[in-house]
């Protein structure tokens, strides 16, 4: 075998999901009866018909008097009417044998029976008592029926009350309740098996060290999972150990309906997953390997009726391929309807390029424009973490385009049941001091959405009306000053806070230790072996390092990360040897700080926005006094000046 074997054949996602479908036996796997306490959230697998009336008798609606509405005819509170006031009171949970006839009158508690005889209700404040309690006297008419709720007016014995298929939430548990369920047929939980594979894969908790990860996949599948109302059974994390990860595969094949292995997809000398699935049959592999950006590695297979999918390692790839083939399968195995995902129009942001021959999925963040909905691409990479907990939804861009031009309309397919847009939209540069402000709008009670594209990008969307807010730091070259030179007049400034912006290194580092910023970088310019980090094409902090640079490209050059923390971390990791960001993420021990130069991260407010109440609530947010102190404390110079 060669080190890495190519996929075979890459086929269509449609070809791929219809070998997978017709494998499978797709139709619920059973049914159960559980007691209704341990019903919610379960999905009913038969009508429920009810065994009572509800109620279950005539029964009074207020506190007052049973009377018959005859005799209360022309009453008013100059001429009340004068009913024989019986002796009894009649009181919920009691079958009275008191009879109301014409001219009488019984006390009646709410929720009591009437009696019979009468056939109204006068409450309890239309009337009054003689002293001698033998009389009542009537000051209001009633008429028959008022007051009374009849026998099965609510629910009718043999009433179907609940349905095949309806998921059980409280409002269905309580009707259940209130007709006398006590056991609820429900659709069997389908029971799925999560393995993760891989010597790089450490549990959360554990203790992290360089070339490990820790096991995402397993807790976004198997809430997913749980989402599906299926029941999620973890095997844990399986080495790179073939006869170890045969073993697990064949107790999740025993005790569960599906089962998924995440990563060891691929055909490496490594990748042990797909070879032990090789091993079943009946039919075993459908499919490995699906023209789809991300999720290509993916492998389907059926075994003793059973799926077992073998989902890719990087998080991204996993989950959508898990949503795209695995989640259909289970909804059905669980009784459930497949339901379409929501789609909505919007024209998207940028220029996207696209892999020609594979169906992508593109994952954007959506923001309401001049014209509608925007969609900004989230484009991490298969790897992230992050893109798919925080995009709205996605663009499938066909196999055979390349490119989606800036403005073109596309669908967009959200991920949640629904599109909730933020209350304060802020797009451009990132910065920490920008993190700490978006908490604190959070904590306010406004929801919050940041993209970072980086301050030329986000200067566009501001001036396209597509955010709230755009954090920036332009430098322009001729004032030598940062942002207001890019306004025009359908924008204003909001000044934010002063930061430094230096070079980052490890301390003892003689290349960088003890000297200018200039020097330190001319001669690591010079030195092959001494890598930098970039910055994201587009970002401030850019733009400032290639004007430093002027033209030459140190070792690394090419590397970029997407904000000053990832500098950080680059460096102290030995990842890097330097790279350059804002003071305010030099904060361990380990790590020197060059100064390069002060700049000043302000936002840029589109106009037409200046009086949106986020907007307003943002800007008396930088002006407390609290705030200001605490992004000093942070690092930043926080003078502040209203906007402009």
């Amino acid at each position: 075998m060669t080190s890495q074997d190519q996929f075979l054949q890459v086929i269509h996602r449609d070809e791929a999901q219809r070998r997978f479908h017709n494998a499978l036996l797709l139709q619920p796997i059973g049914q159960e009866l559980i007691p209704l306490a341990q019903a919610l959230g379960r999905l009913l697998a038969a009508d429920i018909v009810s065994p009572v009336d509800v109620p279950s008798f005539d029964r009074s609606n207020y506190d007052g008097f049973a009377v018959q509405a005859s005799d209360t005819i022309g009453a008013s509170e100059e001429k009340p009417r004068r009913l024989l006031l019986l002796p009894e009171a009649i009181t919920p949970g009691v079958a009275s044998g008191t009879m109301v006839l014409a001219s009488q009158a019984v006390s009646i508690a709410t929720g009591a029976m009437i009696p019979r005889g009468a056939d109204a209700i006068v409450m309890v404040e239309h009337t009054d008592v003689e002293e001698d309690g033998n009389e009542l006297l009537v000051r209001r008419a009633t008429h028959p029926g008022f007051g009374i709720s009849f026998t099965g007016t609510d629910i009718t014995q043999g009433e179907t009350v609940a349905r095949q298929g309806e998921l059980l939430t409280s409002r269905e548990t309580g009707v259940l309740a209130a007709v006398g369920v006590v056991q609820v047929p429900v659709w069997k939980q389908v029971r799925v098996a999560i393995i993760s594979t891989g010597d790089e894969i450490v549990a959360p908790g554990d203790t992290m060290q360089p070339g490990l990860v820790y096991d995402s996949n397993a807790r976004i599948l198997a809430d997913a999972v749980r989402e599906l109302g299926g029941e999620a059974v973890s095997f844990g994390i399986v080495r790179d150990d073939a006869g170890r990860l045969r073993t697990v595969l064949r107790k999740a094949m025993d005790a569960c309906d599906v089962v998924l292995l995440s990563g060891g997809t691929s055909k490496g000398v490594g990748d042990l997953s797909y070879r032990a699935v090789a091993e079943l049959s009946d039919p075993g592999i459908v499919a490995h390997g699906v023209a789809l950006k991300p999720g290509k590695p993916i492998c389907l297979a059926v075994s003793q009726g059973k799926p077992v999918v073998i989902l890719p390692g990087f998080p991204t790839s996993a989950i959508f391929t898990f949503h795209e083939f695995v989640a259909p399968v289970i909804a059905t195995l669980g009784g459930r309807e497949s339901t379409e995902a929501t789609e909505l129009e919007a024209v998207m942001a940028t220029k996207v390029n696209s892999d020609p021959g594979r169906t992508e999925y593109l994952l954007v963040g959506l923001t309401k424009g001049t014209k509608g909905l925007v969609a900004y691409p989230m484009g991490k990479g298969s790897g992230s973490v992050t893109t798919f907990s925080r995009a709205d939804g996605f663009v499938t861009i066909d196999q055979h385009q390349e490119i989606i031009e800036a403005s073109t309309p596309v669908a967009v397919r959200l991920l949640g049941r629904g599109l909730k847009l933020a209350d304060l939209v802020v797009i451009g540069s990132h910065c920490v001091g920008l993190d700490f402000l978006l908490g604190q709008m959070q904590q306010r009670g406004w929801h919050t959405k940041f993209l970072a594209v980086g301050s030329m990008g986000g200067l566009l969307a501001a001036k396209r009306e597509e955010c709230d807010l755009a954090g920036i730091h332009l430098l322009d070259s001729e004032s030598q000053t940062y942002n207001r030179p890019f306004l025009d007049e359908a924008l204003a400034l909001l000044p934010g806070y002063g930061r430094t912006q230096g070079v980052v290194f490890r301390k003892g580092d003689k290349r960088f230790e003890g000297k200018k910023p200039a020097e330190a970088i001319r001669m690591a310019e010079k030195d092959r072996e001494c890598f930098m980090i970039n910055r994201n094409q587009g970002s401030g902090t850019r733009i400032l390092i290639d004007q430093i640079l002027r033209g030459t490209q140190p070792s690394g050059y090419a590397v970029q990360a997407r904000n000053h923390n990832a500098i950080a971390a680059a460096v102290l990791q030995h990842r890097a040897d330097w790279g350059v960001a804002i003071s305010g993420v030099v904060n361990d021990e380990a790590l020197g700080f060059l100064p390069i130069a002060d700049e000043q991260y302000d936002f840029v407010v589109p106009r037409s926005r200046l009086e949106r109440p986020a907007v307003k609530d943002f800007a008396r947010l930088l002006a407390e006094e609290g705030v200001r102190e605490h992004l000093t404390t942070l690092g930043f110079r926080a003078s502040y000046i209203t906007a402009r």
